[in-house]
């Protein structure tokens, strides 16, 4: 399994507990993010982060605001970022597809999901993601077309 240095993103402190004990009980080294504001000053602080785990419902930015301030960011284009949300409807995965995330989780979520997507996401090099975010959004157009 690979492992990494995590960034969690969650307004919701019993998440983000859950999410460090899941995460670092497989080898990951995490941290936490209470707002999208504390995010990115984070990640501006040049924090080597492997993978963000981001939720996409939170007060102050939401967490499509906040990864297409990571995406606009060329030093960040290659990290993964992993949404979280309730929202799952069509438009709303599309959404993360278009904006660059690099996996989707709907909550709830078992921990073994989670434990497994940061896993692959962390797998895949930096094309295999580009082509991977590319192809969800091609399967996601495509599926509308038919509908």
């Amino acid at each position: 399994m690979n492992v990494g240095r995590v960034l969690v993103v969650d307004d919701t402190a019993d998440i983000r507990l859950l999410l460090r004990a899941v995460l670092s009980h497989v080898g990951h080294d995490v941290s936490e993010a209470a707002t999208g504001a504390e995010a990115l000053s984070m990640l501006a602080q040049g924090t080597p982060f492997d993978a963000v785990v981001l939720d996409v419902q939170m007060p102050d930015m939401d967490g499509w605001q906040i990864l297409a301030s990571i995406r606009e960011q060329a030093c960040f284009d290659d990290m993964p970022v992993l949404l979280c949300t309730v929202k799952s409807q069509l438009e709303d995965t599309r959404r993360g597809w278009e904006l660059g995330c690099d996996g989707l989780l709907n909550k709830p979520f078992s921990v073994a999901d989670m434990a497994d997507e940061v896993a692959a996401v962390l797998a895949r090099s930096q094309a295999e993601r580009l082509a991977h975010r590319e192809l969800r959004r091609q399967e996601l157009w495509a599926g509308e077309l038919r509908a």
